[in-house]
């Protein structure tokens, strides 16, 4: 079963990335939207679809917005693509990894090391 489910997951994924480019919404056509995940519930009713907006230029909230007001035109869509017995709601979740990371990498850059802080004896 977990194998079913991921597969539907990559194609819904899959599906979704390509749908978004011809969303009509300013909020959404206007901003870099990538789809970094879906997780469809086993009984294929709900679907939470991970986004994450590259650039600095969009509003988080407007793009949110977008997203939900697209959502029947994108499920709609969806079905027509595949070839499901239920099209799951969707419902978009921020993902924010990859600011996450780019932050952990920054802090990681500025530490700085000195001489002899936090070495043990004994060296081989």
């Amino acid at each position: 079963m977990a194998h079913r489910t991921d597969k539907i997951n990559e194609s819904v994924s899959r599906e979704i990335t390509d749908i978004l480019r011809s969303v009509k919404d300013p909020r959404v056509s206007g901003a870099f939207i990538s789809v970094t995940g879906v997780s469809v519930s086993n009984d294929l009713s709900f679907a939470k679809v991970y986004y994450s907006v590259l650039g600095t230029n969009a509003n988080d909230r407007d793009i949110a917005k977008g997203l939900d007001s697209a959502s029947g035109y994108i499920r709609s869509e969806l079905a027509a693509r595949l070839n499901l017995r239920v099209t799951p709601k969707l419902s978009f979740v921020k993902d924010n990894t990859a600011e996450r990371a780019m932050r952990i990498s920054d802090i990681l850059k500025n530490i700085e090391y000195s001489d002899g802080a936090g070495t043990e004896g004994g060296e081989d």
